[in-house]
């Protein structure tokens, strides 16, 4: 934890290495994945750096990838695991199965074969279409003559039949179908021509629309659909088609509708004449035999380009885990400077532990190529660029760590809120969702999700199971914390648990004789070990009718402690940068005033309440009681007083009056109005220490006005302390060499102008700490507030849901369960969870790291493979 606790030591290095060797010293630092390259050429164009040909030859192999993997998904395939990317990278670079390649001819290597696959499944998805547009035709051809031949045969001699009995047609004209049947001559014989074809089945009510608007109606439009949907080439979707046959007498007409059929593409096709049974029949024979040749091809087609694709999915994800690593090598080469011809300098950070992992590396590489130049590798005298900011991290930690990430980068080497969110997170979460039941539920909701880490780490995930993986640990400790927050609430779905037994009865509760309004007595005797409940809060509590108010008083109470001994943490983690770098002026005139304003005020705060907890207010109001000394309740080892008052004693000798105080009747003499043997209320202790100091109505402590006085000054003195001191000092050091130097007076209106930024960079961050404190504080009572709605939502859904009808019959307590199991699951399970999350996140991202953490930090981003895999898929 003391690693995570600052960033990793960054060094920044010079590598001079050999062109021929440069690819594979970067395929062996991108192994190691522990630097970060500096761009040396910002002034060149992508277009104009030196490797810009090989990482344009990788983005085609990708292209040429991509196509494999869309053809692959045609198909329904799964593209087979390269394995775990730690093995890809300590394995040789293979291209095929049928051998390996070096670094220096792998992508040569890769781009052959690929280019042999990519051709041959090019020209198999050609052949394909081409396969597939003749078996449609033929498909529509067989279609389309059956149903012709169908309306031919049943539809035609029944409109003829209706044709001859109509009343409509004149008596010196003949039915057309008529004078064919009849034989009539041929100068009478007007035979209407037709038109046969397929449309698609949803463009069927446009095409009968549209044909009915050009003809006018001079047109007998027929459609019959086709059962078996046809595969559309282009798509290889499956489309319903249906056929059609339109009759018509006249050239004009069939113009338009050959004009009509292109325009929905509609497939025409030219049938023999129906009347010559033989020849159509002779044509259906020939075409159904055609079609079971074409099938055949098209199968055998398809099995091809099945077996090629199975073949693909079983190295596509190791090529492209290849073209990615050569593609980044290549990438960082371009980041490189030839200042020598045949040599190469590049220039970034690594981590300083790594260094000489990295001088191996290199050298390795160029004593493998046997090259006459040595290799270099040396550090960069200082002044540095701003050094990047990495933390190392494991399958706990990383949660945490992008947990302040998202809200910002820690500075280089500066305090890691991380280390701290880590216990303090899930703790206010458990703080805010305490209860048994529902936290056990999330408990062990992160418990399957650690359990089922190893089988999920390797499986393909969405954006939100991801986020679930990567937090589980979180959610693990989230549930336990919320489990432990309510065993110290005693609160299980709204039920107090008498686990170790209650050490208060009602009289009479054993026969079930307790009223409304009796009073509970305890077990045992008060302040005896025996009257405390060993683990938690009483189970009495949550029956009685002062339960909210106790409860109340207990959470608001332990939220501004909680809040501000997290803020004084932060505050302290402040103090801790400015030892760490150096900052003397941050540490004398801002820690130290912040410190002493906190104190003064806040941790004061939860002294008063530690204070008041700790106090035996019984026996200090007992000592202020008036007593009849010859009374039951008189106590053998209280001193008598001489009654000369109204004949009453305090057990410390005082004779009471009738006019007498609880001042002059306390022994403390602490001053005010209590005397010290009233219990203060808190709230009006702490107002008064600004709005009247020096008066304390009910102390707690002897010297308690003095005391605050004192805490008061201290606080108000360290304000301007601040406020002016800091800027004060950095004048100092900036007009110092200016009284020696000023040439004009253009530079010293500059230093004026960088003070007068100092001076409100200052009185900004004074106010902002300042009325932050008070404003921060109060922030923290959402921990009181969340878990009493918390607790209040699961009262109602039990009591309104379960209670109301456990007492009516099966059926309804069968329904009440139900609703009471909804409403839990929705609202208190998922809803409530992500509310109480987002408030916990907010207290640590404002009202905790804004004490110490600046968040302006750089990001380390390594030049390393497994990370470049990983983000690609």
């Amino acid at each position: 934890m003391a690693k995570w606790f600052r960033s990793e030591p960054m060094e920044y290095i010079s590598l001079i290495m050999n062109e021929d060797a440069a690819h594979d010293c970067l395929a062996d630092l991108g192994k190691l994945g522990v630097i970060q390259f500096t761009d040396l050429n910002p002034d060149l164009t992508p277009f104009q750096r030196r490797y810009v040909s090989y990482v344009k030859r990788c983005d085609e192999l990708e292209r040429k990838l991509r196509f494999f993997a869309t053809e692959i998904d045609k198909f329904h395939l799964e593209c087979d695991s390269a394995g775990s990317v730690d093995s890809f990278l300590e394995s040789k670079p293979v291209v095929s199965s049928t051998g390996e390649a070096s670094n220096g001819k792998l992508l040569e290597s890769l781009e052959m074969e690929l280019e042999g696959y990519e051709s041959q499944l090019r020209e198999l998805n050609s052949y394909s279409e081409k396969l597939t547009v003749e078996y449609n035709e033929k498909v529509e051809l067989q279609e389309v003559l059956e149903k012709a031949r169908r309306f031919f045969i049943t539809d035609a001699p029944r409109l003829a039949v209706s044709e001859l009995t109509s009343g409509t047609t004149p008596a010196n004209k003949a039915s057309l179908l008529e004078s064919e049947m009849m034989g009539a001559r041929p100068d009478l014989d007007m035979r209407f021509s037709s038109i046969t074809g397929v449309v698609a089945t949803e463009e069927r009510s446009r095409f009968e629309r549209m044909i009915f608007r050009a003809t006018r109606g001079n047109c007998y439009v027929r459609f019959a659909p086709i059962k078996q949907p046809i595969t559309d080439p282009q798509s290889g979707q499956m489309v319903e088609k249906c056929v059609f046959i339109i009759f018509f007498k006249s050239e004009s007409i069939e113009t338009k509708l050959k004009k009509i059929c292109d325009a929905f593409q509609a497939h025409r096709y030219s049938l023999p004449d129906m009347d010559d049974s033989a020849s159509v029949d002779r044509m259906l024979t020939e075409n159904a035999q055609e079609l079971v040749d074409s099938r055949t091809v098209l199968l055998k087609n398809q099995d091809t380009r099945y077996r090629l694709c199975q073949m693909l999915a079983k190295h596509c994800e190791r090529w492209t885990w290849i073209v990615l690593k050569e593609k980044a090598v290549y990438h960082s080469l371009n980041m490189f400077k030839a200042d020598v011809s045949g040599m190469l300098r590049g220039e970034g950070w690594v981590v300083a532990e790594n260094l000489e992992e990295v001088k191996g590396a290199v050298e390795k590489a160029h004593a493998n190529m046997d090259m006459a130049m040595p290799s270099l590798v040396d550090l960069v005298p200082q002044p540095w660029p701003t050094p990047p900011t990495y933390f190392v991290t494991n399958k706990f930690t990383y949660a945490y760590q992008e947990f302040v990430n998202t809200y910002g980068i820690p500075r280089y080497r500066e305090a890691n809120p991380a280390l701290f969110t880590a216990a303090t997170f899930p703790f206010l979460f458990g703080v805010m969702y305490g209860d048994i039941g529902h936290g056990l539920f999330l408990f062990l909701s992160g418990l399957m999700l650690v359990l089922n880490e190893k089988r999920s780490e390797g499986a393909k995930m969405d954006e939100m199971t991801e986020g679930l993986h990567l937090g589980r640990y979180m959610i693990l400790m989230m549930g336990f914390f919320a489990v432990y927050a309510g065993l110290v609430y005693n609160d299980c779905f709204s039920l107090g648990l008498n686990l170790f037994g209650t050490r208060w009865e009602f009289e009479g509760q054993e026969n079930g004789e307790v009223e409304e309004g009796d009073v509970a007595i305890q077990t045992s005797e008060y302040g005896s070990n025996d009257s405390v409940y060993p683990f938690g809060l009483d189970p009495i509590w949550h029956v009685t009718s002062n339960e909210l108010l106790f409860f109340n008083s207990f959470k608001m109470k332990l939220s501004v402690i909680f809040g501000i001994f997290q803020m004084f943490t932060g505050t302290c983690l402040k103090g801790l940068n400015a030892i760490y770098f150096g900052e003397k002026l941050d540490l004398f005139f801002e820690f130290i005033p912040m410190v002493v304003f906190a104190v003064s005020l806040f941790m004061y705060m939860v002294l008063l309440i530690f204070m008041k907890w700790s106090i035996n207010w019984n026996e200090r109001m007992l000592s202020a009681t008036c007593f009849d000394p010859n009374g039951d309740y008189w106590e053998q080892d209280w001193t008598p007083c001489d009654q000369s008052g109204n004949g009453y004693c305090t057990p410390w000798g005082y004779s009471c009056t009738d006019d007498s105080t609880t001042a002059d009747k306390c022994p403390l003499d602490f001053g005010g109005s209590g005397d010290g043997c009233q219990p203060p209320n808190l709230i009006t202790t702490l107002i008064n220490i600004a709005l009247q100091p020096g008066n304390v109505d009910e102390p707690m402590y002897a010297g308690q006005p003095a005391i605050q006085n004192i805490l008061l000054l201290l606080a108000f003195g360290s304000v301007p302390i601040l406020l002016l001191a800091k800027p004060y000092f950095l004048s100092k050091q900036h007009h110092a060499p200016i009284e020696h130097h000023s040439e004009d007076e253009g530079h010293g209106d500059e230093e004026e102008h960088g003070f007068g930024e100092i001076v409100i960079h200052q009185a900004i961050e004074t106010i902002e700490f300042v009325l932050g404190m008070v404003s921060n504080t109060a922030s923290y009572l959402r921990l009181w507030a969340l878990s009493l709605a918390h607790s209040e939502l699961a009262t109602v859904f039990w009591e309104k849901a379960m209670l109301s009808t456990l007492n009516l019959n099966w059926f309804a307590t069968y329904i009440g369960f139900g609703v009471f199991a909804g409403v839990t699951f929705g609202v208190l399970l998922m809803m409530d969870v992500l509310e109480c999350f987002l408030h916990a996140l907010r207290l640590h991202w404002v009202e905790f790291q804004n004490k110490f953490f600046k968040a302006d930090g750089v990001r380390f981003t390594p030049y390393s493979f497994k990370q470049i895999i990983k983000d690609a898929a």
